[in-house]
């Protein structure tokens, strides 16, 4: 998938090289990391998740503890009264299971919060990238901390402190 785009980068590169294109690069990530409501907002997301994290291991241990009771008491119960454990602690095992999908799933309350508390400030730099192509007239900004494979990178072209400056840091 990289030397295909690496692939298309270059002819893009050479089909628009006739004109004069202006080309700069920011790293979100050096941007994101100077922002103070960034770090609080990462702060309160890996605390939420923490708390959740220890909430399930509880589950858990309780699950744990209830199949160490039912291996120790086993031989002294009937068939009915193991049946009713069994389910006992499979019922529970689902519960902790269900809190996990509730708290870490595709689409639960970690990937509401973040999208509620990290996405304005993501929208935020990329409206100030957005300002600052405009203002300068750059034709492609691209971003040094994702996958894209920068061979070679020149310092003067990196914008990512102008971006800051326009969000008033």
């Amino acid at each position: 998938m990289k030397k295909i785009f690496l692939t298309l980068a270059v002819s893009f590169f050479t089909i628009t090289s006739s004109q004069a294109q202006k080309f700069a690069y920011v790293d979100t990530d050096y941007i994101l990391n100077r922002m103070p409501e960034f770090k609080q907002a990462q702060d309160k997301i890996d605390a939420l998740s923490s708390d959740w994290q220890k909430e399930i291991e509880i589950q858990y241990a309780d699950v744990e503890k209830m199949y160490r009771a039912y291996q120790q008491e086993q031989v002294l119960l009937t068939n009915e009264m193991k049946k009713k454990r069994e389910e006992a602690i499979i019922n529970k095992e689902n519960n902790a299971k269900k809190l996990q999908q509730r708290y870490f799933g595709p689409e639960g309350e970690l990937y509401s919060k973040r999208q509620e508390l990290v996405k304005p400030i993501q929208d935020k730099v990329h409206d100030a990238i957005q300002q600052l192509a405009a203002n300068n007239k750059y034709q492609v900004i691209f971003d040094s901390s994702s996958d894209l494979i920068m061979l070679y990178k020149n310092n003067n072209l990196d914008k990512s402190d102008k971006v800051l400056e326009l969000m008033g840091y």
